[in-house]
């Protein structure tokens, strides 16, 4: 069954999750981005990160990071919120996501 506007979305379990995938999608500067903000704003919906790319891309971005397993995505009435997954990143790869947004660009 289908809530809302969109298809139900999977993510993958955390011991599922490959470093290779996560390092690939913060290798995106638009990705890091998008994590910054959730880090120091918290959760929030996808149209809010004032991002200057289109929404298709904006789409494209956040679902290379929920397929990598840095996020979790839910719907909220007509709303797509996102959330960080660092608690359960930190416990399979502790400090990987916080080393790579200090590193420099």
């Amino acid at each position: 069954m289908v809530l809302g506007r969109w298809a139900p979305l999977s993510h993958p379990r955390i011991e599922d999750v490959a470093l290779d995938d996560l390092l690939r999608a913060l290798a995106d500067p638009t990705r890091r981005a998008i994590v910054r903000l959730l880090i120091a704003e918290g959760d929030r919906p996808c149209g809010t990160f004032g991002l200057p790319v289109a929404a298709s891309t904006l789409s494209h971005h956040f679902r290379a990071l929920r397929e990598a397993g840095l996020i979790r995505q839910w719907d909220e009435g007509r709303q797509r919120m996102n959330t960080l997954r660092l608690d359960e990143l930190a416990t399979r790869f502790p400090g990987l996501v916080e080393n790579v947004l200090d590193a420099p660009d």
